[in-house]
């Protein structure tokens, strides 16, 4: 049963839709804290308690407010719907991105599954379709609850999971909300270069990315996540979870929170009329509890993408795709696998690295890569990048190899943060460590 639509405290479940979005913000528990406490006190948002005055074991104070603490132990899963909304179609809005979110509060295993738009699935009460159709027809032919509960239904009955609550997000929601955290860094693998971009008025808005460490505003955000030029659904899908991440590198830093603190009341204003969910203020913020605490190296992402789907024709020439239900299960198992499915190890990842030198330092490369084998990293080759004005470190996973680029970190002494998610299939190596100017050079030995 969905609840009514949680309008008071939109601003909170707006910070926590990013928060949440991504499984774990650091620090992002304690933005919350604050802005519950400042918008309490100011009168912003009537009715909303700083405090719950408890001294349950249940809850972590935060700059003197209350966290409650989450109190189930099931599996938390979250629908994440990005709505593609157009002033001039009242009414037929379509959802652009499905994403579900998970998040175990027993052992903290989290993880992101991307459903492509086309994917072909019988829709309950009505026939076969797209699946991103499910919200619109809720919203058309006011079933109950409207889109988002016809669509959690649809997710469910075709992924064989339940769905506890869902998180809508429509695209000037999205850019507002980045331009208000000013922007984000995302390492784009190969250059963008799509004249047939939409614009809003279904005429085309050319656009053009180079490749290389990017800051992004809303709005270039919004377009790297959508456009879908020279690449497909899948490749989309994947520049979508590295924008989440991308936010998160953003909201993560603790000198955020002085910034967006006096802006509460702003953002309150614009995440009213962008975001819903039928969580509630303190289901949000024992969420975000629980997500500061998830390792952030070890979410698991996947997309069903071209190994789990068939391209197919309808007979009124729809091009969609049919879901290969046995793949589609494996790729489900891996991202909301409970503790029965451990981490996979370094060994167990084999992953091929690149070593390449973004400096002016002749040899860098070469040493690394001489460092690493010592060490029992298989480096599979190494030479000079692009260009060699790079002024940060970064291991790039081009797939998905979390293990062996924390030990990466680890081995060659670089900050989490380090870590860079690219999810780029066509790279010859799993993972890309760019050497730039802020790396001193291999550690000696002792």
């Amino acid at each position: 049963m969905i609840r009514k639509k949680n309008r008071a405290p939109a601003v909170m479940t707006g910070v926590l839709l990013v928060v949440f979005a991504i499984i774990i913000l650091v620090g992002g528990a304690l933005l919350l804290s604050v802005g519950r406490g400042l918008l309490s006190d100011s009168g912003i948002v009537p009715g909303l308690s700083a405090s719950d005055g408890s001294d349950s074991p249940n809850v972590e104070r935060r700059f003197g407010q209350v966290i409650p603490g989450w109190k189930g132990t099931e599996r938390v899963n979250l629908l994440l719907l990005g709505v593609d909304e157009r002033p001039q179609e009242n009414g037929m809005a379509r959802t652009d991105t499905m994403m579900v979110l998970t998040l175990d509060p027993t052992t903290l295993q989290a993880g992101v599954l991307s459903i492509p738009r086309d994917l072909w699935v019988p829709i309950p009460g009505y026939n076969q379709g797209r699946i991103n159709t499910a919200y619109r027809l809720g919203e058309m032919y006011n079933y109950p609850g409207g889109g988002p509960a016809l669509a959690r239904e649809t997710v469910e009955y075709n992924l064989g999971i339940p769905i506890q609550y869902y998180v809508r997000l429509n695209f000037q929601g999205f850019v507002d909300l980045v331009d208000l955290i000013g922007g984000i860094d995302v390492y784009v693998a190969e250059p963008i270069n799509d004249p047939l971009y939409p614009d809003n008025n279904y005429g085309y808005d050319p656009l053009y990315i180079p490749a290389g460490q990017q800051h992004f505003d809303g709005a270039m955000a919004l377009k790297y996540a959508r456009t879908r030029h020279d690449s497909n659904d899948f490749e989309r899908a994947r520049r979508q979870q590295q924008v989440l991440l991308a936010v998160l590198e953003r909201v993560s830093s603790l000198n955020l929170l002085p910034q967006l603190a006096p802006r509460l009341g702003e953002l309150y204003t614009l995440m009213d009329q962008s975001v819903s969910t039928d969580l509630t203020l303190d289901e949000v913020l024992a969420l975000a509890g629980l997500a500061v605490k998830v390792d952030r190296t070890q979410i698991r992402f996947a997309v069903i993408d071209s190994t789990c789907t068939e391209n197919y024709i309808t007979p009124e020439g729809a091009q969609v795709l049919i879901p290969l239900r046995d793949r589609i299960r494996e790729v489900r198992d891996y991202v909301f696998g409970g503790a029965e499915l451990a981490s996979q190890t370094v060994e167990q990842e084999s992953a091929t690295i690149g070593v390449l030198n973004g400096t002016g330092r002749a040899g860098l490369a070469a040493s690394t890569a001489e460092y690493l084998k010592g060490q029992g990293v298989a480096v599979a080759a190494f030479g000079n990048a692009d260009r060699a004005d790079y002024a940060t470190t970064m291991i790039i996973l081009n797939r998905p190899k979390p293990a062996t680029a924390a030990r990466l970190a680890t081995l060659l002494g670089l900050p989490q943060s380090a870590i860079v998610t690219a999810s780029n299939a066509a790279a010859a190596q799993d993972i890309t460590l760019l050497l730039g100017a802020d790396y001193p050079g291999p550690p000696t030995s002792p």
